[in-house]
């Protein structure tokens, strides 16, 4: 459980930008499980997965436990760095985010 949740405004937008800003989506060039990518560099990604691309990952469904943090699935690592090097995906930060 949250120890904060936020209220402010200016507070949820900042968590909003943080998290949501200039996502490109990405699928699976496996099991087309769609997730979320931002590049701030070469070697800085976020990939944010929702609970239906999770579902739709073989990798992450053999997977047992309750935590919402897991290693990443090596064929969406693949196809993600595809992505980017075929500039599907942009690289580097844009104001702060």
């Amino acid at each position: 459980m949250a120890s904060f949740v936020p209220t402010d405004a200016d507070t949820l937008e900042d968590q909003r930008l943080y998290t949501q800003a200039r996502l490109t989506e990405v699928a699976c060039l496996d099991c087309l499980a769609r997730v979320g990518v931002k590049k701030n560099s070469e070697h800085h990604t976020s990939v944010q997965w929702n609970a239906e691309a999770r579902a739709h990952c073989p990798d992450l469904a053999r997977r047992s436990g309750g935590r919402d943090v897991h290693p990443a699935c090596p064929r969406m690592l693949a196809s993600i760095e595809a992505a980017a090097r075929d500039g599907q995906i942009p690289i580097g930060a844009e104001d702060g985010y």
